[in-house]
C-alpha cells in the first residue's frame, strides 16, 4: 500500500466512551434547619438540558444538566443541580449522524449517572430520595430541530 493511500478501517464510523463524570454538583437546603420538621408535601420541579461541544477532531463532551427544585408553597426545600459530562470519540459519521448522536446517543448513556447523582445527593442531604423518571431524548431532540426549522419573521414572531 503506497504512503498517501488511507487504509478502509480508518474511514469506518466509530464511537467510544472515554469518561463519564460530574462536572458541576450542587446542593441548596437555604431554609434549613427549620424546612426539616414541615410536613406538608412538596412540589418537585425537573429541568433539562443538554449540549455538545467539540474538544478536538472527533473527540466531544456531552453535558446533561439536571436540576431539581422541591418548595412548599413560596419555600425552597432544595435545589439540587447536577451536570453529568461524558466525553465521547465520534468518527467518520456523516453531519446528520453526528447530530443524532451527540442529541440523543449520548444523553441516554449519560442521563441514568446524573439520575443516580440527584437521588444520592438528595438522600444524603437528609430527604426522601428523587427517582427522576426516564427522559426520551429522541423527542427532545425532533423537538428542537422543529423550533430550529420555524421561521422567524422580522419583528422576531413565529410564523407558519
Amino acid at each position: 500500500m503506497a504512503e498517501n493511500e488511507v487504509a478502509p478501517q480508518d474511514q469506518q464510523p466509530a464511537f467510544g466512551i472515554e469518561k463519564i463524570y460530574i462536572k458541576d454538583l450542587s446542593l441548596e437546603i437555604p431554609h434549613a434547619p427549620q424546612i426539616f420538621i414541615q410536613r406538608e408535601a412538596p412540589q418537585v420541579s425537573v429541568e433539562l438540558a443538554n449540549t455538545a461541544t467539540q474538544l478536538e477532531e472527533g473527540i466531544y463532551q456531552v453535558l446533561v444538566t439536571v436540576t431539581v427544585t422541591s418548595k412548599i408553597e413560596d419555600k425552597t426545600v432544595f435545589l439540587v443541580e447536577v451536570a453529568q459530562a461524558g466525553i465521547f470519540q465520534v468518527r467518520n459519521v456523516p453531519k446528520e449522524n453526528l447530530d443524532i448522536i451527540l442529541g440523543v446517543t449520548c444523553p441516554n448513556i449519560i442521563f441514568p449517572y446524573a439520575r443516580e447523582a440527584v437521588s444520592d445527593t438528595v438522600t444524603r442531604a437528609g430527604f426522601p430520595p428523587v427517582l427522576l423518571n426516564p427522559i426520551n431524548f429522541e423527542a427532545l431532540y425532533a423537538q428542537q430541530k422543529q423550533q430550529q426549522e420555524e421561521p422567524v419573521a422580522p419583528n422576531g414572531a413565529i410564523t407558519h
